[in-house]
């Protein structure tokens, strides 16, 4: 038997084109839309920020973090023992020079020396009747009356006696040596630490624990490591006297600290590669204080003529560094740059750029090569020329 799809055929095709028409169209709700002819939609503008290459002057420097020492340290210690009568100072004041700082029972010091300056009155008057008896006994001798024997004697007690005046001169300043450490003055002008002993307490000589620390901080040294390879480099500029250090502690603003370099180390550290280098600041405003972090900034020398643009433009890429540059018709070129070094916010461009021309420093994350962009406002601080 033979079955004709003839008739089916023809009803399926009226079907579809009765359902192509506008009316059954209308009816068609979320069914996929064709976008109309004519070209696809218009490309939309990246909102980005954006900021002028330009040539200045930028410092070639060297930046590391170093710390704060004191310019000179003295840890003072009674050098007798006694009892500890008064302390001349409060813990964390400056101290001059020579100021008292402590002082000690005195009375045994004073009563030893007193003894010692009885002694040599005491071996003087013997010294001086020994050197009569030895006179006399000289002249007997040439008399005929005194033997030889009696003479050497007489002449050796007054020997001995002699002698022994000169060791109670000893003895008194000795005796007064020991008195004046029982006053204890500032070696020299600093700041003091914390007190570790009271007044009332008996202080032992050339005892482990110091009395208090005195720091010199006004100058004061700032200690940091380069690494080897920059030594040459340092060494150098050095040399033509252009070198400058400036320091500033990591939570302050404002004008940083100036000063010099004062000491490169005699050897390179074989364990960090690194070299110690210490500079000297007069820290007369107390900025830096001993054992602070810092932000070294060694200056070696002024490029007048660096391209410069934002931090914030370049970018990292598998080819290297790379700026997006606006051109004319406000869309972008991604160019390859060389960074020769970064200085705070800016950085200075050896390769890949001109002066005046726009680069993009927000924004970059939607942007490909040929991507159109609108400027916006930016809050981001300019290059300065």
């Amino acid at each position: 038997m033979r079955v004709s799809f003839g008739p089916l055929l023809g009803s399926v095709a009226m079907a579809v084109a009765i359902c192509a028409m506008p009316a059954c169209s209308a009816g068609g709700e979320g069914l996929p839309q064709q976008p109309p002819k004519g070209g696809g939609p218009q490309q939309q503008a990246v909102p980005v920020t954006v900021a002028t290459v330009v040539q200045k002057s930028m410092p070639v420097d060297i930046r590391v973090i170093g710390s704060a020492e004191a310019y000179s340290n003295v840890a003072v210690h009674a050098q007798i023992t006694g009892e500890l009568t008064s302390v001349g100072f409060k813990e964390g004041d400056d101290v001059k020079k020579g100021q008292v700082l402590f002082t000690l029972d005195r009375r045994p010091l004073e009563a030893t020396l007193q003894q010692a300056e009885a002694t040599l009155r005491r071996d003087l008057a013997q010294a001086a009747n020994a050197r009569a008896q030895a006179a006399r006994y000289q002249d007997l001798q040439t008399r005929g009356i005194a033997t030889r024997e009696q003479v050497d004697q007489t002449s050796a007690n007054a020997g001995a006696l002699e002698a022994t005046v000169g060791a109670d001169r000893a003895a008194i300043e000795s005796a007064k040596v020991q008195l004046q450490y029982a006053t204890i003055a500032a070696p020299i002008a600093g700041r003091t630490g914390a007190l570790m002993v009271h007044a009332g307490n008996l202080v032992r000589a050339n005892d482990t624990t110091p009395l208090v620390v005195i720091n010199q901080v006004t100058p004061i040294f700032v200690s940091f490591a380069i690494p080897e390879a920059q030594l040459p480099v340092l060494k150098r500029y050095m040399g033509l006297g252009s070198v400058t250090v400036e320091a500033q502690p990591p939570s302050e603003t404002g004008p940083t600290s100036r000063g010099r370099i004062s000491f490169v180390d005699n050897a390179v550290d074989a364990m960090t590669g690194t070299i110690k280098i210490k500079s000297t600041f007069p820290n007369s405003d107390r900025r830096l204080w001993p054992g602070q972090f810092v932000n070294v900034i060694v200056t070696l020398t002024t490029d007048p003529g660096a391209i410069v643009v934002p931090s914030t433009a370049v970018q990292a890429g598998q080819q290297g560094d790379y700026v997006f540059v606006v051109k004319a018709d406000q869309t972008v070129d991604l160019r390859v740059v060389a960074v020769a070094r970064t200085n705070g916010t800016e950085s200075v461009i050896t390769k890949g750029l001109r002066t005046g021309e726009t680069v993009v420093t927000d924004g970059q994350l939607r942007l490909v090569s040929g991507s159109l962009i609108s400027v916006k406002p930016s809050n981001a601080p300019k290059v300065a020329s």
